[in-house]
């Protein structure tokens, strides 16, 4: 009897701080945001978090981020592959004032997609999507407006990526007016290609784009300018019906076909 009574007070023992632990949260393959969310939620549909930092920290790779309603949902660095979609939310996005608004630090292998968002910047916002590594980066359907520094800038550290901006919007970006300032920059320290699909690069101070060594800037069926482009290395190459308006500085040191 006094085994018995021994062994059950260590099971006991053994069993209490079981019992008292939180149980571990599973990272969601979806995730949502919403206006009135909570970032304490687990940033399920019935209970969103308030922003996408506060969700992508719950999301597994690659996972996507929904928005369930509008509102503003604050700047983000995003570390790994996932998918943030607003496309059917009205007025989904980020509004920043002082700092970049989507940094992209992923690594080598990751691939990123950002859909339906509404980047504003205050005329203060750094850089709309600063993208620093990662392979692959789709920007579509958004509208990027009023940066400081750059809508788009393609900063990437990984060989042989690309950064693809389609049916979509950036304007009135680089208004801080110093150099290197301006709608979409291609400055990628490793070979990398700025695909512009189907999109309006206008109105924005000092260039439309700008591409430099290591660096393909791809136009396909959009219209940049009247800012010119700026071609300080690399390449540009126009397929289809694009519209440079306001030329190129340096065309001769590209392969540019209009």
């Amino acid at each position: 009897m006094r085994k018995i009574t021994l062994a059950l007070a260590i099971l006991g023992a053994t069993l209490v701080p079981t019992l008292f632990t939180a149980p571990a949260h599973a990272q969601a393959t979806r995730t949502w945001v919403s206006g009135v969310g909570d970032d304490a939620n687990p940033c399920s549909r019935t209970a969103p978090c308030k922003t996408f930092a506060g969700a992508i920290s719950k999301t597994a790779s690659p996972g996507e981020i929904n928005c369930l309603d509008p509102g503003g949902f604050g700047a983000v660095t995003i570390t790994k592959s996932i998918t943030i979609d607003c496309r059917y939310t009205s007025n989904g996005g980020v509004l920043v004032a002082g700092t970049n608004a989507i940094v992209v630090a992923a690594t080598a292998t990751d691939k990123i997609q950002l859909i339906g968002l509404d980047i504003e910047g205050l005329n203060t916002g750094v850089d709309a999507v600063k993208v620093n590594s990662a392979l692959d980066v789709i920007i579509d359907d958004c509208i990027i407006r009023n940066f400081a520094t750059n809508g788009v800038e393609n900063n990437n550290s990984v060989a042989n990526s690309r950064v693809t901006i389609k049916n979509s919007l950036v304007v009135n970006s680089g208004t801080n007016g110093t150099a290197n300032t301006g709608g979409v920059r291609a400055a990628a320290s490793a070979s990398s290609v700025t695909v512009i699909i189907d999109s309006l690069i206008e109105n924005n101070q000092n260039y439309s784009v700008q591409t430099n060594a290591n660096n393909t800037v791809v136009l396909i069926r959009s219209v940049v300018g009247p800012n010119p482009l700026s071609i300080l290395g690399g390449s540009v190459v126009s397929i289809g019906p694009s519209n440079v308006i306001g030329g190129a500085t340096n065309p001769s040191s590209t392969n540019l076909w209009q």
